[in-house]
């Protein structure tokens, strides 16, 4: 059972951490779908301010860190799991900024007041939100804990050398 335990240690030195990598992937899918319903609906000039810019640019921000720690968590690199902590995070903290304030805002269209964000829109752009969090935070921690495994055992396998 032991040496089951140690051969498969010793395969990771040789394999990628695809799991990870591959949540993480799909922590930039969930978001390109954020992206997708909330830049498709156009009501009157709400969209046109300095807040959209922002979130646009922090989308580009999130999906460039995203492949980057996917890269990283791919070999084992325990910094970039910290980075997937920290965008799943922001990721969730983005719920209570863009989706909220367009869920509460009304426009005016025709002389008729017209909710920028619909309730179905609203739960679908959240959703998403969580998802690509929950990715984020599961490659971060199935990103950490085989990176530590796999230091254990290096540090194992040099004091036998030794």
């Amino acid at each position: 059972m032991n040496d089951e335990k140690t051969i498969q240690m010793d395969r990771m030195r040789f394999t990628k951490n695809t799991t990870s990598a591959n949540l993480a992937l799909l922590a930039i899918l969930f978001n390109v779908l954020f992206f997708i319903s909330i830049y498709e609906s156009d009501k009157g000039s709400w969209y046109y301010t300095i807040l959209v810019g922002a979130s646009i640019l922090y989308n580009l921000i999130f999906l460039l860190a995203a492949f980057l720690a996917s890269e990283g968590v791919k070999n084992y690199n325990i910094r970039y799991a910290y980075l997937l902590f920290i965008l799943g995070a922001g990721q969730l903290i983005r719920i209570f900024i863009y989706p909220m304030k367009a869920h509460d805002a009304t426009v005016k269209i025709k002389d008729q007041a017209v909710q920028v964000m619909g309730d179905g829109q609203f739960m679908r752009v959240v959703l998403y939100l969580v998802l690509s969090a929950a990715c984020c935070f599961a490659a971060g921690v199935v990103g950490a804990s085989k990176s530590k495994a796999l230091s254990a055992h290096l540090a194992s396998m040099s004091e036998q050398t030794k």
